[in-house]
């Protein structure tokens, strides 16, 4: 059936099923964001002419989309294009200029090469604290693996790259195009090559807090203390035991608000780290590894 009101039609109908994608709207302040990632932008004279840039504040957005989809540049472009939440998300919905693939690409070198990221980390921090979700509880630290592609070298190359430099005969473009900081490990008998991303949330609200990427290596001190924070608000009294070290150096759990012994202490593969009682446990559902985290 043909109707004149299709499109209309459309958005009130996606406004009573719930759009993700306007609720995080709604609830994200993007402009205040946008003007943080704004001031790290190199200033570029436009008048003696010269295409205007795109708008900051859709190119975080089409940056957000990136990550929460897990897209490509050229799919971004695309998506974009395509779908009606997208064209909403980012106020394209009376308009056609998209950023093609190569725009959006150069906009994150542009950021990386700035440091754009803490920058962005903090100003959403901010914004959960504004809005009452205050880390509380303690810390939930966890990993996972960020896949990058194969890389493929000669039996040169690698004793030359296992000394830190780089093969001399490589030009500048191979450079850009290798990954040389990507490892292997297994997880439940497979492969994966890439890298590990630790993460620490809060426990009362489960939102990531911290997060760093590296290399595929096993937890260590200086890996979490980089991901650890410091609550600036008193714990609650439900909050799990605390430990405190002991004169050699040594966790002693002690009893809090009634609660038992801690479990970590039980655990095998318990460990403490910067004086911080670290109780690992296997998820049954998805068995990878998380850690819960209690400041002392």
């Amino acid at each position: 059936m043909r109707s004149l009101f299709a499109h209309d039609e459309r958005e009130r109908k996606l406004d009573r099923i719930g759009d993700p994608l306007a609720a995080l709207d709604a609830s994200v302040d993007f402009v205040a964001i946008a003007k943080e990632v704004e001031a790290l932008l190199p200033v570029v004279d436009y008048s003696k002419g010269g295409r205007p840039p795109f708008s900051v504040l859709l190119m975080v957005k089409l940056l957000v989309l990136k990550q929460l989809y897990n897209l490509s540049d050229d799919q971004v472009e695309y998506q974009a294009l395509d779908r009606v939440t997208f064209q909403r998300f980012l106020g394209l919905k009376s308009s056609s200029r998209v950023p093609d693939s190569k725009t959006f690409w150069a906009f994150q070198q542009t950021l990386m090469t700035a440091g754009a990221a803490p920058v962005i980390a903090k100003a959403v921090q901010l914004q959960l604290g504004a809005a009452g979700f205050i880390a509380r509880n303690g810390q939930l630290i966890d990993a996972t693996i960020v896949r990058a592609p194969i890389q493929h070298f000669t039996k040169e190359d690698k004793e030359i790259l296992a000394l830190g430099e780089i093969p001399e005969d490589w030009s500048r473009a191979k450079r850009a195009q290798k990954d040389v900081d990507a490892r292997w490990t297994k997880k439940h008998g497979k492969s994966y090559h890439g890298y590990k991303a630790h993460v620490s949330a809060d426990v009362r609200h489960k939102l990531a807090r911290k997060s760093v990427v590296r290399p595929m290596l096993p937890y260590t001190t200086p890996t979490i203390s980089k991901i650890c924070w410091t609550s600036p608000t008193p714990r609650a009294k439900s909050a799990p035991t605390k430990a405190t070290l002991t004169e050699h150096g040594r966790p002693a759990c002690r009893k809090r608000d009634g609660a038992s012994k801690s479990s970590a202490k039980r655990s095998p593969a318990s460990r403490w780290v910067s004086g911080r009682t670290v109780a690992t446990r296997q998820s049954p559902r998805f068995g990878r590894a998380s850690s819960t985290y209690s400041q002392a």
